[in-house]
């Protein structure tokens, strides 16, 4: 699994005009998912996701989590992130997972991130999306999981 995670002071996500999923302060999440992919890595990242100490502290140091500061987490599906353009013209999408084994995995990591106490808005899985966000810092991460 790989994730873009983007601290923001603000994120929506609209379906055919309609806002299916909106943040205040928290983390924008753009999820990827490979064929290999496992619950083992749905757990692992929504655990990082939930505690990477990324947000300021009092002194303006990264040293809190988004549970720390009582924020939430926009996650929004994104099979482009396994996008190879190393040859051609054309990005080749071989890397990433077909609907049926990505979308269950989508769906668990969001429930991990529940699990786990964080307030979760949502995208709509394979939907044409519009994603909004004000990028806060800006702070962005890559991060894949160990598997």
């Amino acid at each position: 699994m790989r994730v873009v995670l983007q601290r923001v002071s603000q994120a929506k996500v609209t379906v055919a005009d309609v806002v299916v999923g909106e943040i205040a302060t928290g983390w924008l999440v753009l999820l990827g998912i490979a064929p290999g992919d496992s619950q083992k890595d749905v757990n692992w990242l929504a655990e990082k996701v939930a505690n990477l100490r990324a947000f300021p502290d009092a002194d303006g140091k990264m040293n809190l989590s988004v549970q720390d500061v009582g924020a939430s987490v926009l996650v929004v599906s994104q099979f482009t992130l396994y996008g190879d353009c190393q040859k051609g013209r054309r990005p080749g999408f071989t890397g990433a997972a077909p609907p049926a084994i990505a979308e269950p995995l989508y769906e668990a990591f969001v429930t991990a991130l529940k699990a786990l106490g964080v307030p979760v808005a949502t995208g709509k899985f394979a939907a044409d999306m519009q994603v909004e966000l004000v990028n806060d810092g800006p702070v962005t991460f890559v991060i894949d999981s160990p598997t």
